[in-house]
C-alpha cells in the first residue's frame, strides 16, 4: 500500500533538518578525531565560541556534535560548567578490553577460508615500525589504531566498524594520560607482526589466540599504568 502525505506525519517539515544533522555528524567526526589524537587532552573543557569560529558553524550544530560525542562517551557535560572531554576510571578500560576481546577475537575466528584482504594490516604494521625507529611513539599508538580497525574490518560490518569505532577512540583517552608510551606500545609491534604473518599463512585460529593474549597483556599492563595514575592523583 502506497504511503499518503498525511501518513507521513508531516515528515517533509523535517527536510531542513537533514542538512544541520549531516553537518553536526561531519563536526562530530572531526572532534572525535581530535580527541583520538591527543589535541584535546582528558580533562580539557571545550570552548564552544572558539570551536565553533573555528569551524565556522552554528552554536546549535556544535551543541548536537557534542551530544553524539557525548553519547559515545568521549565527552561530559557538567551543568554550569560546560562540555569536557572525558576521564575514563580504571573500570572503563577493563570494560573497553572486555569488549575488544569479544568483538575482534571474534572477528578473526569468523573470518572463514583464506586468503583474506590484509592490506591494511600490512600498512598499519608497516607505519607502526616506521613509526618506532623514529621515536614517534604517539605515531606508533595511531598505528597500533589503524591496525586494530583494519583487523575488525575484515568482517566486512559497517555496524562492527562503527561499534569498534567508538570503542579504540575511547580507549586513546587512557592512552593519552600514560607517561610512558614507549614502554605501554613498543611491546605490541612484534605482536602485530606475528598476527599479520599467521592470518598471511591462512592460520585463523592461530591469530586469534595470539590476539587474545596480546589483549589480555595489554589489558593487564594498561590498568595497572592507569591505576597507578589515578591513585597518584588522588593521594
Amino acid at each position: 500500500m502506497a504511503t499518503t502525505d498525511s501518513g507521513l506525519g508531516g515528515l517533509a517539515e523535517d527536510r531542513a533538518l537533514l542538512g544541520r544533522t549531516s553537518t553536526a555528524e561531519r563536526v562530530a567526526d572531526i572532534l572525535r578525531s581530535r580527541i583520538a589524537e591527543g589535541f584535546f587532552p582528558p580533562g580539557e573543557r571545550l570552548a564552544e565560541d572558539a570551536i565553533g569560529k573555528a569551524l565556522g558553524v552554528s552554536r546549535n550544530t556544535l551543541r548536537e556534535a557534542f551530544r553524539l560525542l557525548t553519547h559515545e562517551r568521549l565527552l561530559v557535560h557538567e551543568l554550569n560548567r560546560g562540555v569536557f572531554v572525558r576521564v575514563l576510571a580504571v573500570e572503563d578500560v577493563a570494560d573497553i578490553y572486555r569488549t575488544r576481546r569479544l568483538v575482534e577475537c571474534a572477528v578473526v575466528q569468523g573470518l572463514g577460508e583464506p586468503p583474506y584482504g590484509l592490506d591494511g594490516l600490512d600498512a598499519a604494521v608497516s607505519g607502526g615500525e616506521r613509526a618506532a625507529e623514529q621515536g614517534d611513539w604517539q605515531g606508533v599508538s595511531t598505528a597500533n589504531i589503524h591496525f586494530h580497525r583494519a583487523l575488525v574490518g575484515l568482517a566486512g560490518s559497517a555496524r562492527t566498524d562503527e561499534l569498534m569505532r567508538g570503542v579504540l577512540a575511547e580507549l586513546r583517552l587512557a592512552f593519552h594520560v600514560v607517561d610512558d608510551p614507549r614502554r605501554l606500545h613498543q611491546p605490541y609491534l612484534v605482536r602485530n607482526r606475528e598476527i599479520l604473518e599467521a592470518l598471511r599463512a591462512g592460520e585463523r585460529t592461530r591469530a586469534m589466540w595470539l590476539l587474545a593474549g596480546y589483549l589480555d597483556d595489554s589489558r593487564a599492563q594498561l590498568v595497572e599504568a592507569y591505576g597507578k595514575l589515578v591513585a597518584d592523583a588522588l593521594a
